[in-house]
């Protein structure tokens, strides 16, 4: 369906000459944490160089192991997708103003000197948080964490799913590390998420929407255990039992 509407747009709306690059989230951020198929991130890279065009991989949410993997794309989930260019931020610096583009040689020789710039670019004390959170990520585990605790708290919110104490609530479930999405049903009362993070938060439990859809986002620090996973999920099963 999606493949379909994208070759649709080619016909109906654009010019292949004018579009230089196909940009997508291998996990959607504000669309609600649903992690694409990976045969469709595939088809969209293998359909972009049919058109002469590059694939960018918008990583600024999913990277540095918020996913369970460096990045989302080179996970085994996707079986390493190796985007065009990859935009990456946010976790490269523990929340110091830096980012990062990166892509093959022969396209980055493609701007001539001076073409790249930016107000913060270089910022000596964002790289250095930069070179330290990586190497904190690396030395104590973090990645591989996001991987082992996101499945623990996914199994969690499955089986609080599969009991009474859900009410018919709890829809789909979804997510890869870290990143998780528990969407409400259609059958739930508008604005529950809403009401439910009010529970949540009642009960000590700071919760956070994916913009206007009823879903409730997960992504807590890298290196979390599985107690507070649990504590967590405990909190939220008593939010649902509150509204």
């Amino acid at each position: 369906m999606a493949m379909d509407e994208l070759e649709q747009l080619y016909k109906d709306t654009l010019h292949e000459e004018d579009v230089a690059a196909i940009i997508i989230e291998p996990v959607l951020g504000e669309g609600g944490y649903c992690p694409a198929p990976p045969e469709f991130l595939k088809q969209v890279r293998d359909f972009a160089h049919s058109k002469d065009a590059l694939m960018i991989c918008d990583e600024v949410q999913t990277g540095f192991g918020r996913t369970g993997s460096l990045f989302a794309c080179d996970s085994n989930y996707y079986g390493d997708i190796q985007p065009d260019l990859l935009c990456m931020a946010k976790g490269i610096a523990s929340g110091f103003p830096l980012s990062a583009v990166a892509t093959r040689r022969e396209i980055a020789d493609a701007c001539d000197p001076g073409m790249l710039g930016g107000t913060y670019a270089g910022n000596a004390l964002s790289c250095a948080a930069a070179v330290e959170t990586q190497k904190v990520i690396q030395e104590e585990g973090m990645i591989e964490n996001s991987r082992v605790m996101g499945e623990r708290l996914r199994d969690n919110l499955r089986n609080m799913q599969s009991s009474a104490v859900s009410k018919g609530l709890i829809g789909d479930i979804r997510g890869l590390g870290l990143m998780t999405g528990l969407e409400f049903t259609k059958e739930a009362d508008p604005g529950v998420k809403s009401k439910i993070s009010q529970a949540a938060l009642d009960e000590g439990l700071l919760l956070l929407g994916c913009s206007t859809y009823e879903v409730i986002r997960f992504a807590p620090a890298l290196n979390i255990q599985a107690e507070d996973i649990d504590k967590g999920t405990e909190m939220l099963e008593k939010a649902l039992k509150a509204i």
